[in-house]
């Protein structure tokens, strides 16, 4: 669920400068992060051992955050606050899938519980 959450995220961004008042530095900020998001959400799918995936949608998430003011598009309101909030969603999707990746690991022959 967390990886279709984030492909669709990252799409989302990836193509919000169709709609969205943008210059070219939120242009290029909202393609290349949205589609790390989008990508990272893709790997996971695919491979779901593959636990760098999540920590890489995390960061790429945080860095969606902060390039409104970062790459100084922060007076462009909608590509401002699309930045904002699919980069806070990104991080709360890769938080949200950690856990389930260790319960995974741990029900299927991962470190032993101690009683």
């Amino acid at each position: 669920m967390q990886d279709i959450a984030a492909i669709v995220i990252g799409v989302f961004a990836a193509l919000s400068p169709l709609w969205l008042d943008t210059n070219n530095a939120a242009r290029w900020s909202l393609i290349v992060l949205g589609a790390l998001i989008a990508l990272s959400g893709l790997v996971h799918m695919f491979r779901p051992d593959f636990t760098m995936a999540e920590y890489a949608m995390g960061i790429f998430g945080v860095l969606l955050f902060l390039s409104p003011w970062v790459m100084n598009f922060d007076g462009l309101r909608g590509a401002s606050w699309t930045a904002w909030v699919v980069g806070v969603l990104a991080v709360v999707v890769a938080v949200t899938a950690m856990p389930v990746m260790s319960s995974r690991m741990h029900g299927h022959g991962g470190l032993a519980t101690h009683h």
